[in-house]
């Protein structure tokens, strides 16, 4: 008589990597080991905008090659969770179900369902770590409640004995079979090729490169979006290509080993930890993509300006440092963070549209769109997050454009019409002498739009519509 083969079905969602995967090690301690992921149906859990969509494809693919050189074999397939873990889990004959936690409210209770239904069936399921450096109800004030500044979490979080990264399980190679096949890019697509690797290996190789050559200029650096020193890990980190424990240890051991980089370091680590307390406003908020943090904003007025959205959705709003992030935004399927702010502050305060307006354009557009950091950076900017800016810091695209962009190397390469200003008036090209606009071959109106709004006015109209809050 045989002996019969425990199996375990593992289901993969945001943590599509091999190391660092609690789910995966626990799962292939069995016998044999199946991963699923699932294209979910079900209610209140959001799909993936077009550009993050079209990563994931790729990251599947790559995930897949990389499962069967353990021996796991990777179905991707599509439904309601429910339905169709236990369909997989009957067909496989799996004893038992793992997955790494999510912490968004809607995601939170489906998991707890799943959890309970599956039991009944007589599975064996467990959850695990999910991708974060330490789960949200694990980092308290001193009165046990959640922080709601950042500042403080910063420390209490830096004092924690983040775990250690797993070892990638092992196993023996089987055949890989390309996975996700139903899914059909898009045309527009093809440009975002040109810009990223996709998969773990493509993820720890960022990093490395990011230790060794970027890490110095960070701190200053990181604000100037011309310069190639930010570490572009936030898409791995979305997919879970890599974790953010690994991020975390692979930066400290650089730091022990080379000294002079460790103030550097230290303030990577904590530009990291922001993720952490975006998740931490997750899992304790309502949906943060939908409700305003702090609930007095949800009295305010916004505008409704269909016009002034579509400006400045496509790069025409006049502003040239505005109109490069959305135009790189459009071609990458990313931006500069400290352009992030900017564009977000345009349309909150001097337009005085929605920020879930602007979310749900970032949300499509962004490969690294994520639960957690989209709205709450969104919400930061726009004054309702918790510790955010205050409503009454309101970005100025020229004078933020001067200061970060002096030579106007970053608008030059996203707004090639403006390519032949002079650094004096490429932020504000509207203000130029005619002669100027003449020599740089630019016609305002024609060649490049007029400003959508009068900047001191709008800063006005926005300070008031807030101060009755």
């Amino acid at each position: 008589m045989e002996p019969v083969l425990s199996k375990a079905l593992v289901w993969l969602r945001n943590d599509l990597r091999l190391s660092d995967n609690p789910a995966l090690v626990e799962g292939c301690k069995l016998d044999e080991t199946i991963a699923i992921y699932i294209h979910a149906t079900d209610k209140g859990l959001r799909p993936e905008g077009g550009a993050a969509r079209w990563w994931l494809n790729r990251s599947l693919n790559s995930v897949a090659a990389d499962l069967a050189k353990i021996g796991v074999k990777l179905k991707v397939e599509c439904g309601l969770s429910l339905d169709v873990l236990k369909r997989v889990a009957g067909e496989t004959g799996a004893d038992s179900v793992h997955w790494n936690r999510r912490y968004g409210p809607d995601a939170r209770e489906l998991d707890k369902t799943i959890k309970a239904s599956l039991r009944e069936d007589g599975l064996d399921v467990s959850s695990h770590e999910g991708n974060v450096l330490a789960e949200p109800w694990t980092v308290e004030t001193g009165q046990g409640k959640p922080y709601s500044v950042f500042t403080p979490f910063w420390k209490t979080l830096k004092a924690k004995d983040i775990a250690r990264p797993l070892p990638a399980p092992r196993g023996k190679s089987i055949k890989s079979d390309a996975v996700d096949t139903d899914y059909v890019e898009p045309a527009w697509a093809e440009k975002l090729q040109h810009y990223w690797h996709h998969g773990e290996k493509a993820a720890l190789s960022a990093l490395d490169d990011f230790l060794e050559d970027k890490v110095e200029d960070y701190p200053e650096g990181r604000n100037v979006p011309a310069k190639d020193v930010t570490s572009r890990l936030s898409p791995h980190l979305r997919f879970g290509e890599i974790s953010a424990r690994e991020i975390w240890h692979r930066a400290l051991a650089y730091a022990h080993a080379k000294p002079s980089k460790a103030g550097a370091i230290d303030k990577f680590l904590s530009e990291l930890a922001w993720r952490d307390f975006s998740y931490h406003q997750l899992y304790h908020r309502d949906d943060i993509s939908k409700v305003s943090m702090q609930p007095k904003y949800e009295g305010l007025e916004w505008r409704n300006a269909p016009k002034q959205l579509t400006a400045w959705s496509k790069g025409a709003t006049g502003f040239p440092i505005i109109d490069a992030g959305m135009r790189e935004l459009w071609e990458t399927g990313y931006m500069h963070n400290r352009v992030r702010m900017l564009v977000a502050s345009l349309l909150t305060k001097n337009m005085l549209i929605d920020w879930r307006r602007g979310e749900d354009w970032f949300w499509d557009c962004l490969v690294d769109a994520d639960e957690a950091n989209n709205p709450a950076s969104w919400q930061w900017v726009a004054g309702s997050g918790l510790d955010a800016a205050p409503y009454f810091r309101i970005f100025n695209p020229v004078t933020q454009g001067e200061r970060f962009d002096g030579a106007g190397d970053y608008v030059r390469r996203w707004v090639p019409e403006l390519g032949k200003m002079p650094d004096k008036w490429v932020h504000k090209p509207f203000e130029a002498p005619e002669e100027v606009l003449k020599s740089a071959g630019v016609v305002l109106g024609r060649t490049y739009p007029n400003p959508v709004v009068d900047l001191k006015s709008t800063r006005a109209r926005a300070l008031e519509a807030v101060s009755d809050l």
